[in-house]
């Protein structure tokens, strides 16, 4: 994507089924599962960059043993400093106990971070602050295990608010109002109450305190303690928690907005937001690994058996379409083909742009996510010219000769990589016309492929802002002289607030929404603006299920096409003399490329959950009002 925009987060869970000699035997380390985590981890890198997390919690210690650790980093590099802290303090405790690197038990004992059941957090910060405190996992500790509650998820609510009230409602003095924490202590409340009522029937049958304590974690009711809990949630999430005693919990949204996967076998259960992350560690088929359903949980029992009930109302399925176009890894088979196909079919509209001259087109990308949809876009073009080459061929009907039809079937799409990332460059100078100088020299061009007469097609996989090319690619791409120039974006024109993970909130950023302001400008009805407002104002007092997405009429006198030319008419600054076009894929071919994936709010306006009106009317508000807060 050449306009950065905050990614996604990322969890993983691994839960260890055998004793810890058992990894130490077949394995040659007792860090087995500590070691995939790490994997685990760095594989999902991609999701997330301002933060990690790790916690762990051993089984079977003596009271008085630490059987929770956790480590936390907001560095420039957080997973590799998490493990750096680990393996240094692992290290030293080697260097004093020598005698005792392979005494298993003793680790147990003493070793900090080995364990049974792991959680690990890759972050990007879409609320609040991104200081170490408010890095996953998030720690509720008590000194009954059975209530100390870890909690890391990839997940954003719309109605943080209403949820922290709730909490106050019911006596509590949260210490923050991000969801966060207003989510763990929603879930710590309801296991407080469960014990509470545990206690009080194990009590009754006569048994002690201290009996009383295994009894209560085997006995606790996790889908009722969850379903309570999300009774008033309203977002997107793929939510994880442990409990202390060492029951685990993976609970995803209603409407399956956030993903998330798991695995399991005789000696672990795993659990990651992406599926080929899973195949890759644990070396296992894709059809082993098992997607938690929609308002499902996947809970691991203490004892190591596993249900995966359902825990709220189903919503209608709208997994984030965002996922198979950007952040996952394009590895994931099914994704792989969905990036393809998009690039497949946007292809119709790139002829169109081209007046069908492929002969005078060169096809290229922007480094490097848009990769898998060009291959697309170029069989597209390859299946175009095989057509077209039968039907000049059977046209001639025998007349050609052997140097024409050689002639013919010579011909083939030119691609070539000619927009390079600069990774080096930092735009580091504060002054604004500095840095511009300096940003538009963030990507290189391959010089002495592009003709004067050349059309140059390069295909991006999202724009969201347009600023990256505005001041940079469009730039650099008409120094190698061409006579047009097509950006094309392999998902549709992004016109609303997201509001369920990804840092896209504020309305004045999208450059559809800009183009669409323009466009009502020069139509001389500007006056939409302020109608939307009003509405948008007069419906803040209403329950989030009555309200309805004001800022639809913005683009409703609008067709795409004219938005995506004003746009191009936007992008193209003084200096540039190659002729701009940009297409965007449509809604509907993106539901085709990906049929199983059809959240698509950010591109149609048409929210999962009834929080997500309220957002993008308030982020309509705050843009109206010149405020720059968040609208969640």
């Amino acid at each position: 994507m050449s306009d950065a925009i905050k990614h996604e987060c990322g969890i993983a869970m691994v839960r260890l089924l055998k004793p810890l000699q058992y990894y130490k035997d077949k394995y040659g380390s007792a860090f087995y599962g500590l070691n995939k985590m790490y994997l685990l981890m760095e594989k999902q890198h991609n999701r997330g960059q301002d933060g990690a997390g790790i916690a762990s919690i051993k089984f079977d210690v003596e009271a008085g043993t630490r059987y929770i650790s956790r480590v936390r980093s907001n560095k420039s590099q957080p997973i590799q400093d998490i493990f750096s802290q680990i393996n240094g303090r692992l290290n030293s405790l080697n260097e004093e106990n020598p005698d005792k690197i392979d005494d298993v038990e003793w680790q147990n004992n003493n070793a900090p971070y080995i364990g049974n059941l792991f959680l690990g957090h890759v972050r990007y910060g879409t609320f609040g602050k991104n200081g170490l405190e408010s890095v996953h996992p998030f720690l509720r500790q008590s000194n009954w295990r059975h209530k100390s509650l870890i909690v890391a998820g990839n997940f954003n609510m719309t109605n943080s608010k209403r949820l922290f009230n709730d909490l106050v409602e019911i006596g509590q003095h949260p210490k923050e109002l991000t969801d966060t924490v207003t989510v763990m202590e929603k879930i710590g409340h309801f296991i407080d109450d469960e014990v509470t009522r545990l206690y009080k029937e194990v009590k009754g049958e006569g048994i002690g305190k201290k009996e009383a304590s295994p009894i209560i974690e085997e006995r606790m009711n996790v889908k009722k303690i969850l379903k309570r809990s999300a009774k008033n949630w309203d977002g997107g999430y793929a939510m994880a928690g442990l409990l202390g005693h060492g029951d685990a919990f993976v609970l995803r949204d209603p409407a399956g907005i956030r993903p998330a996967f798991y695995y399991k076998d005789d000696e672990v259960v795993v659990v990651a937001s992406e599926r080929p992350v899973i195949q890759t560690v644990f070396n296992v088929k894709i059809n082993d690994v098992k997607e938690i359903e929609p308002g499902h949980a996947l809970i691991i029992k203490r004892d190591g058996s596993i249900t995966t009930p359902r825990v709220t109302k189903i919503l209608p399925k709208k997994a984030c379409s965002f996922e198979r176009i950007y952040f996952s890894r394009g590895s994931d088979t099914d994704i792989y083909k969905e990036r393809k196909m998009l690039g497949k079919l946007v292809f119709p509209q790139i002829l169109e742009k081209i007046d069908r001259n492929l002969k005078n087109t060169v096809f290229s990308y922007i480094p490097n996510t848009a990769e898998t949809s060009f291959y697309g876009m170029r069989e597209a073009a390859e299946d175009f010219l095989i057509s077209r080459k039968t039907r000049r061929i059977l046209n001639g009907k025998g007349t050609l000769s052997a140097e024409k039809v050689t002639q013919i079937i010579s011909e083939r799409p030119r691609v070539e990589k000619l927009a390079i990332k600069d990774a080096k460059l930092r735009t580091f100078i504060a002054d604004d016309s500095s840095r511009d100088d300096l940003v538009a020299h963030v990507y290189d061009v391959t010089y002495g492929i592009v003709k004067p007469n050349d059309n140059l097609v390069i295909i991006d996989d999202s724009i969201v802002r347009g600023t990256t090319l505005k001041k940079s690619i469009i730039k650099i791409l008409d120094r190698l002289n061409p006579k047009k120039i097509v950006v094309v974006s392999s998902a549709p024109q992004i016109r609303y607030p997201d509001c369920y993970g990804i840092d896209m909130a504020r309305m004045g950023d999208f450059i559809a929404f800009r183009a669409a302001l323009e466009l009502l400008k020069e139509a001389n009805r500007f006056n939409v603006v302020e109608e939307v407002y009003k509405r948008c104002k007069a419906q803040q007092s209403l329950d989030d299920t009555e309200i309805e997405n004001a800022v639809k009429a913005v683009y409703d006198s609008f067709t795409d096409e004219q938005i995506s030319n004003k746009i191009a008419e936007m992008l193209k600054t003084d200096g540039i003399t190659a002729e701009v076009e940009i297409i965007y894929q449509s809604v509907d071919n993106l539901h085709k490329a990906c049929p199983n994936h059809l959240g698509d709010w950010y591109f149609t306006g048409n929210y999962p959950t009834p929080g997500g009106n309220r957002v993008v009317n308030d982020s309509f508000i705050n843009f109206y009002e010149g405020s720059d807060k968040r609208a969640y």
